[in-house]
């Protein structure tokens, strides 16, 4: 990024953020602290009103905004690009307000830039692994509203395992969408713990005027990994290495190749979170540990014979 850019950018940050601290805005644009001091010093110079406060960072004085922004081609697909994806991905409220968005973008571009980011948005398509479903995007608005609201939400829950459905307290603290599903993250008060759980599966919903607190150190990423403790490793073997790789699990945090194949590191909640997609693979995977999993898999897998020995009894 060339100085010009670089002091662009620190403004919208700083309008984007508030105040900005000058370590903060080194670690961000990659720079000593020393060549942010001159940043400032060069963006006062050029009447960007930018104040100091001591111990607190830098910020801009109330009121100003930035004239409006010109995007390149390639910037500008990138947000029509990601428009068709929101508007793909979620509930009718927000799939309206993403053809909108898209609307304005398109609209606000010059004629000829228009023409090529219209020529080069009919040659990408980004498809999502799945779209919300009917009841899912019921609900979605009812949890984004709790969630911005800091509201308690009541539910009653189908796990997956579980013998029945259970009602559920959680304090809403955000949405997961995977590809394939949507799952809202909370404190649930049953568990005493932070879980995820999956939207599809809840059966009834309803928003209490009980409020909480967020954790100020909450962060989406890292609590959904400290939710997964049990450590997994499996051996696949050379021939299904590259598609392993292809279609890598969920639960998968490392790959490492050797003689025999291709070693896979899981760290999942409970041997359910995998069993599944292990026993696709077939005879190509070995469960190396836990022996709980390598068990549960026999197990599976006799019952599997048994079936097919039995299909094969009522035909003849």
């Amino acid at each position: 990024m060339n100085r010009t850019d670089r002091l662009l950018a620190i403004v919208l940050e700083l309008q984007a953020h508030g105040r900005r601290r000058a370590e903060d805005l080194a670690k961000t644009f990659e720079i000593s602290k020393r060549t942010i001091y001159r940043d400032i010093q060069a963006l006062c110079e050029a009447g960007v009103p930018v104040v100091a406060a001591a111990g607190q960072g830098y910020s801009l004085v109330e009121g100003y905004f930035l004239p409006p922004l010109r995007f390149s081609p390639d910037e500008a697909m990138m947000l029509l690009l990601g428009a068709d994806l929101m508007a793909a991905s979620f509930d009718a409220e927000y799939r309206q307000a993403a053809h909108a968005a898209a609307r304005k973008i398109a609209g606000a571009l010059p004629e000829q830039q228009r023409a090529e980011v219209k020529s080069l948005r009919a040659t990408i398509r980004f498809v999502p692994g799945g779209a919300a479903n009917q009841h899912e995007t019921s609900l979605l608005p009812q949890l984004r509203r709790a969630i911005v609201a800091k509201q308690r939400i009541r539910m009653t829950y189908q796990a997956r395992h579980g013998a029945a459905a259970l009602e559920r307290e959680v304090n809403p603290y955000g949405l997961i969408h995977t590809g394939k599903s949507w799952y809202i993250i909370g404190f649930c008060l049953l568990r005493q713990a932070i879980r995820a759980f999956r939207i599809e599966r809840i059966a009834e919903l309803r928003v209490m005027s009980n409020s909480f607190e967020r954790p100020s150190n909450f962060s989406l990423d890292e609590d959904q990994r400290n939710d997964r403790t049990l450590r997994i490793r499996v051996l696949f073997d050379p021939e299904s290495a590259a598609w392993v790789r292809e279609e890598p699990s969920f639960y998968a945090v490392a790959h490492e190749p050797c003689d025999a194949g291709l070693l896979v590191t899981l760290l999942a909640r409970n041997e359910h979170d995998v069993t599944q997609w292990l026993l696709s693979w077939g005879a190509h995977v070995q469960i190396l540990e836990p022996d709980s999993l390598r068990q549960r898999l026999a197990i599976e897998v006799e019952r599997m014979l048994e079936n097919y020995q039995n299909t094969k009894l009522l035909l003849t």
